[in-house]
């Protein structure tokens, strides 16, 4: 049965049990659970709106089974919902060397400044038969070419694109989805559903190898209504990295590092969140993107103004928020980056009790899964 959590407002964070907060364990396999593979949603649900979403208050502990589209039920007037307007570009490349050997490449930094592509190149990871050498050619389709100028022992190379046009416009032609690697299925050409299904409805800046998941549930139509019920929205831009469905191999969570990702945050919506904060009003983010962009804007200017440039914010358990209220996200992976961040924003135990209710009830996971709401 559904029912509307009514809340006063206050100190968010004071309102968490310090038990919870301290949760903070740092030993990885602290951050595991059981999930069957069946729960592993393969495809988008119907319609983006009639996902399930779990409703969690991490003050009381308490769970709501609801629908997305009910979601205005647990928001209020006022509250601020900031998205993420990345646009995901069909970032996988299929080609040959000239000897005829198939390879991939995966360009992850296609959001870099064309002119800086044709020169510096672009870094990609690389999959191929035989190691590449400085100097090979690969060669697509619609005779575009891309010279591997450098080798790392990652796996990732740097290429430099033929023609010398824009690599976003590179990928539109000849491009596929880079789908996740836990999708056991082909990705997808630039024709395909995924290019559409796996893309917010306000994408705007292309530059994301990997869809900010928790905003694909929202469409236009429920957009509108929750600005006609006094909800507000505003958008950042963080371009979603391939190293976001890195697990962590460290076994002290404390030595990962995370992968660097571009952010940019307008003095629009700067002014936005700061209104909110000084009206007492909810930021709500729509995303663990969302959340990372916000407090490492904070963490590095002590205050939320306008910032473009690459951010590496690692969040976890022991975290002291200072800008996210509330948190709008999907169910991540196991021992992931993702987890402890939402960890750290709820408590670990009541994060791990959640995710092992959403298991019992079925619930469809990761970035086609369905969805959580943390008030």
């Amino acid at each position: 049965m559904e029912k509307k959590i009514n809340s006063s407002h206050c100190d968010m964070h004071s309102r968490i049990d310090p038990a919870d907060r301290l949760d903070s364990s740092f030993n990885i396999a602290d951050y595991d659970y059981d999930l069957p593979p069946a729960l592993i949603a393969q495809h988008p649900a119907g319609a983006r709106e009639h996902c399930r979403l779990l409703v969690l208050d991490r003050f009381a502990g308490s769970l709501i089974h609801s629908r997305f589209d009910k979601i205005a039920q647990y928001l209020r007037p006022g509250d601020l919902l900031v998205v993420n307007d990345t646009r995901v570009v069909p970032a996988r490349l299929l080609g040959r060397k000239q000897t005829g050997g198939k390879v991939e490449l995966l360009v992850l930094d296609p959001y870099k400044e064309p002119h800086l592509g044709n020169t510096q190149g672009y870094c990609c990871l690389a999959k191929s038969s035989k190691p590449f050498r400085p100097g090979q050619i690969v060669e697509f389709d619609q005779d575009i070419r891309a010279e591997i100028l450098s080798t790392a022992g990652d796996g990732s190379v740097m290429a430099r694109f033929e023609p010398t046009c824009a690599i976003v416009e590179v990928l539109d032609r000849i491009g596929r989805v880079p789908l996740p690697p836990y999708i056991e299925r082909e990705d997808s050409l630039p024709t395909s559903g995924d290019c559409t299904c796996y893309q917010t409805e306000y994408a705007r800046h292309p530059g994301a190898v990997a869809a900010p998941t928790a905003g694909l549930h929202f469409t236009k139509p429920l957009l509108k209504d929750l600005g006609a019920a006094g909800i507000e929205v505003s958008a950042l831009t963080l371009h979603v990295g391939y190293g976001t469905f890195s697990p962590i191999r460290c076994e002290d969570i404390r030595n990962h590092r995370m992968h660097p990702e571009f952010i940019r945050l307008s003095e629009k919506t700067a002014e936005a969140i700061n209104r909110a904060k000084a009206e007492r009003r909810r930021v709500v983010a729509v995303g663990t993107t969302v959340v990372r962009t916000l407090e490492w804007v904070f963490a590095q200017k002590g205050e939320i103004s306008p910032y473009s440039g690459m951010c590496n914010h690692f969040i976890y358990p022991g975290y002291r928020f200072a800008v996210v209220d509330c948190l709008l996200t999907n169910f991540h992976i196991p021992r992931s980056s993702l987890i402890l961040l939402v960890s750290a924003f709820t408590g670990r135990n009541r994060i791990l009790s959640a995710y092992r209710e959403a298991v019992s009830q079925r619930y469809r996971f990761f970035s086609y899964g369905d969805a959580m709401l943390i008030l």
